[in-house]
């Protein structure tokens, strides 16, 4: 028969798992030879692999000391093993795996990697601030209670739900307390978490123009959308009473997506009482409420009334999109629907990095990082601008007051051969076309959507160079 053994880590520093065969018959000895040169052989055990203590493996196996002292001694000597004094008994540098024929596979397709991002909605990933988050999760971790490692509670750590209330509250006019705060990994997430709580259901009412990754969320939900009208003052939200079989909306108040501006206020106003008169619910994304440049700020559409706003944020762009760190802030009468739908434990979010953001807020670097990092988009969109009134005057940017992106506006006709020109040069950057709701009647638009923020410091300059030279010339002067 075979039996299995398997090395506890605790007594020998590492795990080791072998098959001893006693099918073959031989010695005790015999049979370990054959489990470790089959173990190497098969590449279970790499070059190098440093072996536990002869004492460690013999007490695991139940076998005598000697019997392994004997079987290591063997292997060295016929060049499996090689063992120095202070540094163990390793595998050989050159026991390589036995070779077989393998099985050829398909070559994949390699494509380039773009020589320049000008993508939207991604920050510039080199700044972030590891000295003061690495700080931020030692003095968290120190301070953590024990239960904090235990399974995660689906609505998150106390201490970071009690830092957004406050900050959110301070920054954004959101009226919200710790109870009606709910983490979770993103915007994304939020929708698949309202819609499994059936909070979403039904048809929704959404912006002409948006990120088409959410719609593909409502989707697969089977959550129906219809576009709103969209102008220079965002959402026509009056469009909200004639559409009878809608209960919610998900709108972007703060900075328009992609198209940029805030909603104007009376807009805003139409869309809360909508909300009230009908019992429906709004959706506010904050998409970039973070940065701002040459306007006010505009406080959140939740505070207007909490109990019809469904608050939505994440730190994708204000910090790093690898943290999937994100919030609700929700109406009382949701909180338990949405924690039923996210289940018993956390299963999105690590509590480190949930008590690290909750001391990095209240420490303040939160707020010192979003402010350095407003005045390096700032310089940038600026560089932006300035380039593009000196290089393409006949191209206007628009929706420049606010977020990480400008809109270019092209000739008629002209997107499809733009966004076909960046890719030959290897400029990633996107047509203002894939946004639009595939049901949206308002005019078309060729366009940019061209994100600033993802290209590093020492290549912003060449990027907005090959940015100007894959733009349409100006149009021929006309007597």
């Amino acid at each position: 028969m075979a039996d299995s053994w398997v090395n506890p880590a605790e007594r020998l520093g590492s795990d080791l798992h072998l098959v001893l065969d006693t099918t073959q018959g031989g010695s005790r000895r015999a049979v370990l030879g054959r489990a470790l040169r089959e173990a190497i052989t098969e590449g279970r055990l790499a070059p190098g692999t440093r072996l536990p203590p002869y004492r460690s493996l013999a007490a695991d196996l139940g076998l005598a000391r000697n019997t392994v002292a004997q079987t290591y001694a063997e292997l060295v000597a016929e060049g499996w093993l090689v063992a120095r004094q202070g540094s163990g008994t390793r595998v050989a540098p050159r026991a390589r795996p036995a070779t077989s024929p393998r099985v050829p596979e398909p070559v994949p397709v390699r494509r380039e990697p773009p020589a320049h991002n000008l993508r939207q909605g991604l920050p510039d990933v080199t700044s972030f601030p590891r000295t003061a988050w690495l700080a931020a999760a030692r003095r968290a971790l120190n301070a953590a209670p024990g239960e904090a490692f235990g399974p995660g509670d689906p609505r998150g750590r106390p201490e970071l739900r009690r830092a957004l209330a406050a900050y959110l509250s301070r920054v954004r006019g959101v009226r919200t307390s710790p109870e009606t705060i709910v983490v979770c990994s993103g915007v994304a997430h939020a929708l698949r978490l309202l819609s499994g709580a059936k909070v979403l259901r039904g048809t929704l009412a959404v912006e002409s123009y948006g990120l088409p990754f959410h719609r593909s969320v409502l989707d697969a939900a089977r959550v129906r959308t219809v576009p709103l009208t969209l102008d220079e003052h965002g959402s026509r939200t009056t469009e909200l009473s004639a559409l009878k079989e809608v209960r919610a909306a998900l709108l972007t108040p703060a900075h328009q997506f992609p198209t940029g501006g805030p909603l104007h206020a009376e807009r805003r106003a139409a869309a809360v009482d909508w909300a009230r008169g009908s019992g429906g619910l709004l959706l506010e994304d904050d998409y970039d409420g973070e940065f701002r440049y040459d306007r006010e700020p505009v406080g959140a559409v939740q505070g207007l009334d909490p109990q019809r706003v469904v608050y939505l944020g994440s730190l994708s762009k204000s910090l790093s999109p690898a943290l999937r760190l994100g919030w609700m802030v929700l109406p009382d009468h949701l909180v338990e629907p949405v924690l039923h739908a996210k289940g018993e434990r956390e299963a999105w979010t690590g509590v480190t990095d949930q008590l690290a953001l909750a001391d990095f807020i209240e420490s303040g670097h939160y707020d010192r990082h979003v402010r350095r990092s407003r005045q390096r988009y700032r310089d940038r969109r600026d560089r932006l601008i300035t380039l593009l009134a000196r290089r393409a005057p006949h191209v206007v940017p628009t929706g420049i007051a606010a977020g990480l992106h400008v809109v270019l506006s092209l000739p008629p006709g002209s997107e499809r051969s733009v966004t076909q020109a960046a890719a030959w040069q290897r400029v990633a950057v996107d047509g203002l076309a894939g946004f639009r709701h595939p049901a949206a009647t308002m005019p078309a638009h060729d366009g940019l959507v061209v994100g600033y923020a993802a290209p590093p410091d020492h290549g912003f300059g060449a990027a907005l160079e090959a940015l100007c030279r894959i733009l349409p010339p100006p149009p021929p002067d006309r007597d």
